[in-house]
């Protein structure tokens, strides 16, 4: 008898068709009790324009950026070649190329009335979209993966191929054609700023579990174990330890540890601080409009002030189309793989805001603890009771569920059924 390599899925059970999450019509069937909303009239702005474009008054400028010059490629109405400048980093040079362009364009005959530019969300944020549209340049954002790139396996890649691939799908957006490209919504400085508290929050409890996970590990290669480093008198007892050979925390080794639980007290106090002035922040303005979206999420017992601040600042707080938005948003939704008769579920796309998928799912683990008696943790139970395997599979459904049952808490008032609510 030959052996072989078994085939990819052979002998895997797999759960039920309405146990897979895949795409809109996979999460159709799990979520097959909420009602399906009716497509807005209004059209979605970023994924294409709503302003109907005229190629005979409108300059058109891609830009790539990088960290030490900007390669501007433009197309100007009238001027038969498209112009390519490289720009040292200074956007008043750009604003002075984008000028240069108009005259030439109305020399040629043409009255130019729309300056439209664009270029690709990075590292540079939002502050040189924000600073062209003040003077009154129409500036777009687009999503860098939401570009169709070739799929050859080896393709010359450089700015001017960059910007040349980027023309045809901007142009495609301005003509208002869909699935050329997305843009991203562009946020104050304000709206920027409110989240940084939480990431920070986020960044520094990373840390801290990195130090204590190197004490640890520290401690074990000398065979010393139940010592907890995160206790007041921590350092007080090193000297006192000591490993099986009854021999003491060498020195360098004993002077590392110290360094880390000074560390580790420094970051504590800083997440301590993040925390009391988020606060305070809500106390001085609890009916302000994310305040009081924090408020009322708070008062869902499960949902912590950290994890209702979290959500709010990163989804709930945004202008969403409707619940299907809300849930791509979030990474939520499943990549189906579909070709003729085959059929399979590739995962989460993970395309969406990590943190909020991440909480989401946490969150999702938290509410079946205490929110037994609410609908949703019900129909969770329904659906996994009998079939085995699925928990993990069907938490995210559930995540997807909940995410869209907390903004219509926020946005319309609508209190999930059975879920129990503090006392305002």
């Amino acid at each position: 008898m030959t052996v072989g390599r078994r085939a990819p899925g052979a002998g895997v059970r797999k759960p039920p068709r309405e146990m897979l999450w895949g795409g809109d019509e996979d999460i159709a069937s799990i979520v097959a009790d909420e009602p399906m909303e009716r497509p807005m009239q209004k059209l979605n702005d970023l994924s294409r324009s709503s302003s109907p474009l005229d190629p005979n008054g409108t300059l058109i400028a891609v830009i790539e950026l990088s960290l030490l010059s900007w390669l501007v490629a433009g197309i100007v109405p009238g001027v038969e070649r498209q112009p390519l400048k490289k720009l040292a980093v200074d956007e008043s040079a750009l604003l002075k190329l984008l000028h240069r362009w108009r005259e030439e364009a109305t020399k040629a005959g043409h009255r130019i009335k729309r300056i439209a530019v664009v270029f690709e969300a990075g590292r540079d944020g939002f502050w040189l979209a924000r600073w062209l549209r003040a003077r009154d340049i129409e500036a777009h954002v687009i999503h860098a993966s939401s570009v169709a790139v070739s799929r050859e396996h080896r393709r010359a890649k450089t700015d001017r191929l960059d910007t040349e691939l980027l023309k045809p799908s901007f142009l495609g957006w301005l003509r208002g054609e869909r699935d050329h490209c997305k843009m991203v919504a562009i946020p104050t400085i304000q709206d920027e700023d409110a989240k940084r508290p939480n990431r920070e929050h986020e960044s520094l409890v990373g840390e801290q579990s990195r130090i204590v996970n190197r004490m640890k590990a520290a401690l074990i290669r000398l065979g010393i174990r139940g010592f907890n480093p995160k206790l007041k008198k921590a350092a007080e007892r090193l000297d006192g330890l000591r490993s099986p050979e009854g021999e003491p925390i060498p020195p360098n080794t004993l002077a590392e540890l110290r360094r880390d639980m000074a560390r580790r007290r420094l970051v504590s106090d800083q997440i301590r601080q993040i925390e009391d002035a988020r606060l305070e922040r809500l106390k001085q303005a609890p009916n302000d409009g994310p305040h009081a979206m924090v408020h009322l999420l708070a008062r869902v017992i499960g949902v912590g002030v950290e994890t209702a601040d979290m959500l709010v600042q990163e989804v709930l707080s945004r202008s969403m189309r409707d619940r299907r938005a809300v849930a791509r948003y979030a990474g939520l939704t499943g990549s189906p793989d579909e070709s003729g008769r085959k059929r399979r579920e590739k995962g989460l796309t993970r395309s969406g805001n990590a943190r909020v998928r991440r909480g989401m799912i946490q969150l999702a683990w938290r509410f079946l603890m205490f929110q037994k008696d609410s609908t949703l943790a019900q129909w969770f139970r329904a659906r996994t009771e009998n079939a085995r395997g699925t928990r993990k599979t069907m938490i995210v459904a559930l995540a997807r569920k909940l995410l869209i049952a907390l903004w219509r808490l926020v946005r319309e008032g609508v209190v999930p059924d059975g879920v129990v609510l503090r006392p305002a």
